[in-house]
């Protein structure tokens, strides 16, 4: 049966998953900037008009602004928000108006300033994830030979029609070795339409043979729906232990997780790139705030877990080399350290322009094909 999730909770959801993560997101701008001595003129959390807001004793305006969807750290030098440097008014600056100026740090400054922000989303997952670790530990099979044993098939299962029979062992995936059920789900989940070489032993003989992963349309409690992957089976259920770990386990463990979901995302992007998945599943932060408000329907545990894997993904969309967006300033920081000076004011000017033009084409696609998933 589905479970509808109100409105107000979608909203409450929203606020507390994005509103905390773009704050830290640029306090991290904020901070090491600070700490290189560039002067932030304006810290907003939000775009558009400002709502509310103070001028600090170091002459910077904190706000916030009537558009939840974002947030800006303005340094001295900016032309605006995405930090597009202002070249005429930098070429006629006098030596002494150039400290605190941004454009005027050094180069590893500047990254180092830019990098802050995706940094802290990125630290802020390992964090909730090292609490969950060192709360609930690592679950292991008691039986660690019963792992990853067919116990059952599905009524349709390539699996089964590629050979393969109950009592088998998986022991890999394309030459990746399994440690756990959990592994094959996500080495067979994200890949529907896609053949995958699995080993398997039976009778102590190994064996490797194709298997076609079938594509299935599956919802979730709140139907939600997505793409995918399934070869058929089910594993016997062994019984299972959990262990607990210490500081340096757990922060390794996140580590692996954190990178896991990158892969995930990455796996996901390139596969709407190619049409292997439709870029319906893509949303806007109407679908942030309708999952926010269903995960936090779901309790604490949920909720924290969703707001590491938003924080990731985060990251992940501010690395993307796309002129406006953190990772396109690294692109050309990368430009100006191979040519030793920065790129042309007039081609750096229409690059973020237009990157800004991309980014806002994109968010008013993806807000468009939310409406449209909502009404039907």
């Amino acid at each position: 049966m589905l479970e509808s999730v109100p409105i107000w909770m979608w909203i409450v959801g929203f606020l507390l998953v994005l509103g905390p993560l773009i704050t830290i997101h640029e306090l991290g701008h904020y901070l090491v900037g600070r700490w290189f001595g560039v002067k932030a003129e304006a810290f907003s959390v939000g775009f558009g008009k400002e709502l509310w807001g103070r001028t600090d004793k170091h002459g910077t305006r904190w706000k916030i602004a009537a558009l939840p969807v974002g947030g800006y750290v303005q340094f001295k030098g900016d032309m605006n928000p995405a930090s597009i440097p202002d070249a005429e008014s930098l070429e006629e600056l006098a030596p002494e108006e150039k400290a605190g100026n941004f454009h005027h740090a050094a180069l590893w400054k500047r990254a180092l300033i830019v990098f802050a922000g995706p940094a802290t989303n990125i630290l802020v997952a390992l964090a909730i994830f090292i609490g969950f670790n060192m709360i609930y530990g690592k679950v292991l099979p008691a039986d660690p030979e019963q792992e990853n044993v067919i116990g059952a098939f599905a009524e349709a299962s390539s699996a089964r029609e590629a050979g393969m029979q109950l009592g088998d062992k998986i022991i890999a995936v394309n030459d990746e070795k399994l440690e756990d059920f959990m592994d094959l789900q996500r080495n067979i989940s994200l890949y529907p339409n896609q053949t995958v070489s699995i080993t398997y032993s039976r009778d102590g003989v190994v064996s490797t043979i194709p298997v076609k992963i079938g594509s299935f349309q599956e919802k979730d409690q709140f139907g939600n729906e997505s793409t995918v992957g399934r070869i058929g089976v089910s594993a016997a259920a062994p019984e299972r232990v959990f262990e607990p770990v210490g500081l340096g386990e757990a922060i390794s463990l996140s580590v692996t997780q954190s990178v896991e979901i990158f892969e995930m995302i990455v796996t996901g992007l390139k596969q709407v790139i190619v049409g292997d998945r439709s870029v319906r599943e893509m949303g806007s932060f109407i679908k942030i705030a309708k999952y926010s408000g269903e995960q936090l329907s779901l309790g604490a545990p949920e909720f924290s877990f969703f707001i590491a894997l938003i924080s990731i993904n985060l990251a992940f969309i501010n690395l993307l080399p796309i002129p406006a967006l953190d990772g396109g300033h690294l692109a050309f920081y990368a430009v100006e350290a191979v040519r030793r000076k920065p790129a042309g004011p007039v081609a750096t000017e229409w690059a973020y322009r237009t990157g800004v033009a991309f980014v806002l084409v994109l968010m008013i696609f993806f807000t468009i094909n939310d409406v449209v998933d909502l009404a039907i």
